[in-house]
């Protein structure tokens, strides 16, 4: 398979990050908190979608079993 340049970047990206509080996941949390009340960034929550009903010809087959 071959490597996705924008994967690799954010691999990259998130390892440095986790190595400036030396992977405490405390550190990060707090971290993330404090910028997010600074307002660098902010979380979208949105509802989850309803589950898909399968493709009709997969409703057959699971009606035959």
């Amino acid at each position: 398979m071959a490597k996705d340049a924008i994967v690799e970047e954010v691999r990259r990206i998130r390892e440095a990050y986790a190595a400036r509080f030396n992977y405490d996941l405390d550190a990060i949390y707090r971290d993330l908190k404090e910028r997010e009340e600074r307002g660098e960034f902010s979380v979208v929550y949105r509802r989850p979608r309803p589950p898909r009903k399968p493709p009709r010809s997969q409703q057959r087959r699971r009606a035959a079993s």
